[in-house]
């Protein structure tokens, strides 16, 4: 499936050609701090499956629990998650879909580190809910 994506931004774009079968939720702990969230979804995707369209990403190497580095690539500009992969030559990107336009169609198919994932993250679909920000949710100033 061919997708394509951008930063929060827009300096940094991209397309990719990715199996949709693959897409992964990562429940790892670098993942909840890295997207400031309960977990990350992604896919691999090869190097050569990939194009930059525009921009140019900032790289920080993390040490993976494993001993491993590992190079997370961002947006300078809007510090928006691109991918990961390994620091030197790297043949195969894991790339967040968090940033694909078609994100909607990307459902994941496995879930990995589970041991990591949050403990209410199997009670999110039984939360009201609301379809926009609610005025009382609002961020103000008068605090």
């Amino acid at each position: 499936m061919k997708i394509d994506g951008s930063c929060l931004c827009g300096a940094y774009a991209y397309e990719a050609e990715i199996d949709p079968a693959k897409v992964v939720v990562c429940h790892c702990t670098d993942c909840q701090i890295s997207s400031a969230s309960a977990f990350r979804f992604g896919v691999l995707v090869r190097k050569d499956r990939y194009v930059e369209l525009r921009g140019t990403l900032k790289t920080f190497v993390k040490i993976a629990e494993s001993g491993a580095p590992r190079a997370l690539t961002f947006c300078p500009e809007c510090g928006t998650s691109i991918y990961g992969c390994e620091p030197e030559g790297p043949t195969v990107y894991s790339l967040r879909l968090g940033t694909a336009r078609q994100r909607a169609e990307l459902v994941p198919q496995v879930q990995v580190w589970r041991r990591s994932a949050l403990p209410w993250i199997s009670c999110v679909d039984e939360l009201r809910a609301h379809d926009s920000q609610p005025d009382k949710l609002r961020p103000r100033s008068d605090f």
